[in-house]
């Protein structure tokens, strides 16, 4: 999952899209004379096999080993190599942004959050699928991963794990509050039912990305949007916040803040925050992502956690913003980019291929904790022994929402950081509006985050 920065450089990938984007082509096709020079020496073996620099975001060493498997099976067409990024988001995009805006070819494949996507691929820092490989990129990826690689109606990146969230609850306490968790809910269902039984919501009101997360979901699944025309430019934003969508989350989230719902600790609890409160004796109603499971799992066999809990725990889809719309649950994940500065696209793209292979995606979901792009892994025998809600997971990622994928990413989720925290302070009447008004100020360069 994504986590944003105030990291202010944004002008250094924004501030050129014009003639970077013009070049797109000829960096795509390996012509481009820096790409050339700077790549002989940085991606060629002594053995004159073409060295790919795959740089990666932490797991627990998932996709290094996908390299090493990939780099036997290519026998000698090409060698992977792993280079780690930071381990938060927002530390990935500036590293990785500062290298790309010096044309290092010591890039060749990237492991990116979705939500920089646009970004890198309005500079032109990214190669576009070829033909070739998009229909096999795309015909089995689920549709939000697929949409979360595609800019400007092309795709632009390959789709390799994606992740969403669930609505965990405890069944006791479900049961006592009378709801019937086989139909769909919505948020004043489950905010009434916590009240009545005097338990917790676990959800993240925490100044950080996963606050813009909650937004996004209870936005998009009221039917609104955060931004109305992603592929505009800065000045020609608009914004969907200041809307009857936008007022409805803005009430959803001040109203458990209020009513103390989300615990003593609501305002700087993160995803993890919320699964322990969960796991508690005030446990009820959580959104999070399927890590909650293996987790809780460990922590009874670990046994700081009685086999009582896990026993109780249960699940279903995000809940509804709106009681008769379908919910849109968060988009988390993987996509893959190559550099346009990178010597050897060709080559990046047949690793691409055999790194997201349907055996490989899913032996990496069982082994990593990171659910496949793929709809055919969730098929696989040890996914489904491993997840048992993995059916659930493969349907709420088709129906999962992106973020806004927009090249200003990083000014939108920040002034929704700044302008709806703390959720118990919000005003529905007044907080859609004034947060718009903040981030149209941030585009048009008025404000600082």
């Amino acid at each position: 999952m994504a986590t944003s920065s105030d990291f202010g450089d944004t002008g250094v990938v924004t501030g050129v899209t014009d003639s970077m984007r013009e070049h797109r082509w000829r960096r795509a096709l390996g012509l481009g004379a820096a790409a050339a020079v700077l790549g002989t020496s940085a991606c060629a073996g002594g053995d004159g096999v073409p060295t790919l620099m795959w740089y990666i975001n932490p797991d627990d060493g998932g996709q290094a080993t996908l390299a090493e498997r990939c780099t036997e099976e290519a026998a000698g067409a090409y060698r992977i190599q792993v280079s780690l990024l930071p381990r938060d988001a927002d530390g990935q995009r500036e590293q990785l942004i500062r290298r790309l805006a010096s044309q290092d070819a010591s890039i060749d494949m990237m492991s990116l959050d979705p939500v920089y996507v646009p970004e890198m691929a309005n500079a032109g820092y990214l190669v576009p699928v070829p033909d070739e490989y998009v229909e096999e990129f795309t015909a089995n990826a689920v549709e939000s991963s697929v949409a979360s690689s595609t800019w400007e109606d092309e795709l632009i990146a390959a789709p390799f794990w994606a992740n969403t969230q669930l609505l965990w609850y405890r069944e006791s306490v479900a049961e006592a509050a009378g709801l019937d968790m086989d139909e769909p809910v919505t948020w004043d269902q489950l905010i009434e039912a916590a009240a009545s039984q005097d338990k917790e919501l676990g959800v993240q009101g925490i100044r950080a990305e996963a606050l813009t997360v909650w937004i996004n979901a209870l936005i998009e699944s009221a039917g609104g949007h955060i931004v109305e025309n992603p592929e505009a430019s800065a000045d020609e934003v608009q914004l969907g916040i200041d809307s009857p969508a936008g007022q409805k989350a803005a009430e959803i989230m001040s109203t458990i803040g209020q009513e103390g719902l989300g615990g003593p600790s609501f305002s700087n609890q993160d995803e993890n925050g919320a699964m322990l409160r969960f796991q508690g004796d005030t446990g009820s109603f959580m959104v999070n992502w399927p890590f909650v499971y293996a987790a809780t799992a460990a922590s009874v066999d670990g046994g700081s956690l009685d086999q009582e809990v896990l026993d109780d725990m249960a699940w279903t889809f995000y809940p509804a913003t709106e009681e008769g719309t379908e919910s849109r649950p968060p988009l988390g994940g993987i996509n893959i980019g190559v550099s346009s500065y990178s010597a050897h696209p060709d080559e990046a793209f047949q690793a691409i291929e055999c790194i997201r292979s349907t055996d490989n995606q899913a032996e990496y979901m069982v082994t990593n904790g990171n659910p496949a792009s793929d709809t055919r892994a969730y098929e696989d025998p040890e996914v489904q022994e491993q997840y048992p809600m993995a059916d659930i997971i493969r349907e709420s990622l088709e129906r999962a929402a992106p973020r806004p994928m927009t090249p200003y990413y990083n000014e939108v989720t920040g002034g929704l950081q700044r302008s709806w925290h703390p959720p118990a302070g919000l005003d529905p009447q007044t907080t859609p509006a004034a947060s718009a008004d903040l981030i149209e100020q941030i585009l048009r360069g008025e404000a600082l985050l």
